[in-house]
């Protein structure tokens, strides 16, 4: 019975040495904007603001901006018909559905529900993470549990944000930073030996920032009323000073962070993409991290903050343009509301 016992025990730690080599990797990528456009020259006639200060404060040209009655699982659809067109992905396989949004259609039920619904997706379950601009990045490690823990081999992940359907037009803190879109990936294993996929993360919250940057009525705490609305509770409420300071203070840190915890630098980054939300942001952690700016994608200047869809739409900016390719070193990482933070290291797979 003992050597019974010690096969039994051997077998186990065999099967769970197997899984633990399981590795999520990216096969499949799209993208999708809004194709109405609000440049800085447009805002100059609805608030008190130049294109010139929004440029140097923000790095913010222009930002596209969905039609009324278009939701954001309007846009999220839209991103992966764009990544079947590219890929040739068969939708029929998806086994499971992640969409970080703060902008979902109606409380219930979830984006991931309506996506489904939309793409005739037949098997898939799925679910919405909502931590504001973090949300794509937080989705993408969720899904990359499920492939790594072997319950799925393709996961759907999605950072999809209708901004303007919260932003007050006639506030000049929020109406120039925020735009819409969305980006969406697949996870799938990587092959026995392959190098590329998801290395590893590091992802923090601190509660006490959500009073700088929040959109307070809605939810069960103050639902809508005349009075909710009135005091215009249901946009977006924004701090910008303590939240810039924080973000300068935080992306460097969990960048930092997650490098040094796999024993690398700077220089062992191939490409860095930030959350967009302030190229003053990205910038400074590039600094912090020595990294040249030809490593840095930056593309806040045509799209805005779009929230959870930055950085799904950087990296396809980072792929289009030759600067992240196969067999890459790829750094991601956010902050947002919440406070919410995060920082990945990621092997190109294509």
């Amino acid at each position: 019975m003992a050597q019974w016992a010690t096969i039994a025990t051997l077998l186990v730690m065999e099967t769970c040495e197997l899984k633990t080599k399981i590795r999520a990797k990216i096969t499949a990528l799209g993208s999708f904007v809004p194709p109405r456009i609000l440049s800085n020259f447009d805002l100059e006639k609805m608030v008190s603001t130049t294109n010139e200060w929004i440029l140097e404060r923000t790095g913010i040209r222009e930002r596209h901006i969905a039609d009324p009655g278009v939701a954001a699982s309007d846009l999220a659809v839209e991103a992966v018909r764009d990544m079947v067109a590219r890929h040739n992905v068969d939708l029929s396989m998806i086994e499971a559905i992640v969409v970080g949004t703060v902008t979902p259609d109606m409380m219930y039920p979830s984006t991931a529900c309506l996506v489904q619904k939309k793409l005739a997706i037949p098997q898939a379950w799925g679910f919405d993470v909502s931590a504001g601009c973090s949300g794509f990045i937080y989705s993408l490690t969720v899904g990359a549990k499920l492939v790594e823990s072997g319950a799925h081999k393709k996961v759907l992940v999605i950072g999809a944000d209708v901004n303007s359907s919260m932003i007050d037009y006639t506030d000049r803190t929020t109406c120039i930073i925020f735009g819409d879109g969305a980006g969406a990936v697949l996870l799938e294993p990587a092959e026995d030996g392959e190098e590329a996929g998801m290395i590893d993360f590091i992802h923090q919250i601190e509660g006490y920032g959500g009073e700088y940057l929040k959109m307070p009525g809605g939810g069960s705490l103050h639902p809508a009323t005349h009075e909710t609305i009135d005091q215009k509770m249901h946009f977006v409420h924004q701090d910008g000073q303590q939240v810039f300071k924080y973000a300068v203070k935080k992306m460097a840190e969990v960048t930092e962070r997650v490098l040094e915890k796999n024993g690398l630098t700077g220089t062992d980054v191939d490409c860095f993409i930030s959350h967009q939300a302030n190229k003053r942001i990205i910038t400074a952690t590039a600094d912090r991290l020595k990294l040249p700016r030809e490593k840095v994608i930056i593309n806040i200047e045509d799209f805005g903050n779009t929230t959870a869809g930055t950085i799904p739409l950087a990296m396809k900016t980072a792929v289009d343009s030759g600067r992240l390719k196969k067999g890459d070193t790829l750094l991601i990482a956010s902050v947002g509301a919440g406070f919410t933070s995060g920082a990945s290291i990621i092997k190109w797979a294509f």
